[in-house]
């Protein structure tokens, strides 16, 4: 008999469904066509004249992950959609020694073709070497010149990967994995990951994903701000003894407050520093999930046979006509605002409504925390769930490596980022013996304590 999927705290009903019984679930709708979106202006009416866009309109990073950018069959990516390589104008980097050298082990020269930046030369004329730097880094491109400050090759101009392209952390019970995708020219994505001890002696695993609205200013620096921001006030909170759910509400409002002090400091200023969030704390026996905007967390079961279910809802267009009655969930998604967040992090949001939520699984699964750049390509839980590796409980960050390599061959239309943060469920301790028929109570012996409820989902 397949296990129930992870009830949520405080509803009556629980989540006792199958998948059978879920064909379909709220957001998995039609092919999505964007990725982190603009958010309507404070000006703006919430919810303008839907128009169709031509193609090429789309905004930098919110395209369609679904067209027909992917090359024919057996014909590789050209050199501007190369995950790490430099624009169309610029020659392929290098990546296959550690570290991302360039340069050969001392001793052991380029082989013949292996040079792929050196034009060919006699044997006598040795390449102009430019004065290094302080401390500078010698060039991916040109293997001659030296990196400056700005990242660029103070020889050839290029300019070199940044530390954001791409990164992974693994803490044993938490992995994530971030990539600035195929088509970004910088990684707007950020995360953090921890793991601290509670009072009692026991750990509580935490992960934050952010994602920066491309249409804002420095979505970057947003992104990274209110992960930072909210990872801390998770580990302040966490060993102090707080419930992990008023932990992660406050830790929302801290990464809210880290973006808004990014923003210029000028009475209406418009398209300020902004970014989505999403976090999850395993503790005690309890999932606790907190998000604002349209990154996303799923729960997918050890046995697959159980039923996977997405644990967030967007804020988002879609979302709102859906949950008013107003349209089919076909229809909204399908509309060209679909996707328009209605929430998220900023110096210019909206009323702040930080959604919290505790969940109490009976059985072990794997949380999956992303942005849309990832389920953008498995949108429903149960392609999330057939991505996701079987064994994703033991290798967390093989896992998290395996879903952003999804998302690339799919397109990657978008910078990737997510965590992997497995779940343990903890045995339900057996009930003590109760006194046999016919005997006499002990004497002082009152009623049992009722059990205590936990604290209700902030929604």
């Amino acid at each position: 008999m397949a296990s129930a999927a992870p009830t949520l705290v405080g509803e009556p009903g629980g989540w006792a469904l199958t998948p059978a019984e879920a064909e379909r679930e709220p957001g998995s709708g039609p092919e999505p066509g964007s990725g982190a979106e603009p958010r309507p202006t404070p000006a703006a009416a919430p919810y303008p004249a839907a128009a169709p866009a031509p193609a090429t309109a789309a905004a930098p990073g919110h395209e369609d992950p679904h067209d027909t950018a992917t090359p024919p069959e057996g014909t590789p990516w050209g050199a501007a959609e190369h995950a790490y390589g430099a624009g169309a104008d610029d020659p392929q980097a290098r990546y296959d020694l550690p570290g991302g050298a360039a340069t050969p082990p001392d001793g052991t020269p380029w082989g013949a073709g292996e040079a792929p930046y050196e034009a060919a030369a006699p044997a006598h004329a040795a390449p102009a070497e430019a004065p290094q730097a302080a401390g500078g880094k010698t060039c991916v491109a040109c293997r001659t010149g030296y990196v400056d400050t700005d990242g660029y090759c103070e020889h050839c101009g290029h300019a070199q990967p940044r530390e954001r392209d791409h990164q992974e952390e693994e803490l044993g019970s938490v992995a994530a994995v971030s990539d600035r995708g195929l088509r970004h020219h910088r990684n707007e994505d950020a995360f953090a990951v921890a793991a601290t001890a509670l009072p009692d002696g026991s750990t509580a695993t935490v992960a934050v994903v952010c994602d920066g609205v491309s249409s804002a200013s420095r979505p970057d620096e947003a992104s990274a701000a209110a992960a930072a921001a909210a990872n801390e006030s998770l580990l302040d909170a966490l060993p102090r003894g707080a419930h992990p759910q008023e932990a992660m509400h406050e830790a929302i409002l801290a990464a809210a407050a880290a973006v808004n002090a990014l923003a210029p400091e000028v009475p209406g200023a418009q398209n300020a520093p902004a970014c989505t969030l999403v976090g999850a704390v395993v503790s005690g026996g309890l999932l606790t999930i907190g998000w604002v905007g349209d990154s996303r967390a799923y729960w997918v079961p050890d046995d697959r046979a159980a039923l996977s279910r997405r644990l967030t809802e967007d804020d988002s267009w879609a979302a709102q006509m859906v949950a008013a009655g107003l349209m089919g969930e076909a229809e909204a998604y399908a509309d060209v605002r679909a996707h328009a967040i209605t929430g998220w992090l900023g110096a210019d949001a909206y009323d702040l409504e930080p959604h919290t939520a505790v969940f109490k699984p009976d059985h072990p699964g794997v949380v999956v925390v992303c942005t849309d750049g990832l389920w953008n390509y498995a949108e429903a839980a149960r392609d999330m769930a057939q991505v996701l590796p079987p064994d994703a409980a033991v290798r967390p960050l093989h896992s998290a490596q395996v879903l952003v390599g999804h998302a690339l061959d799919g397109g990657g239309h978008d910078n990737v980022t997510v965590a992997v943060v497995p779940f343990a469920a903890q045995a339900e301790p057996e009930p003590a013996p109760g006194p046999a028929r016919g005997a006499e109570p002990e004497p002082g012996a009152g009623p049992a304590a009722e059990p205590q409820a936990e604290a209700s989902p902030r929604a």
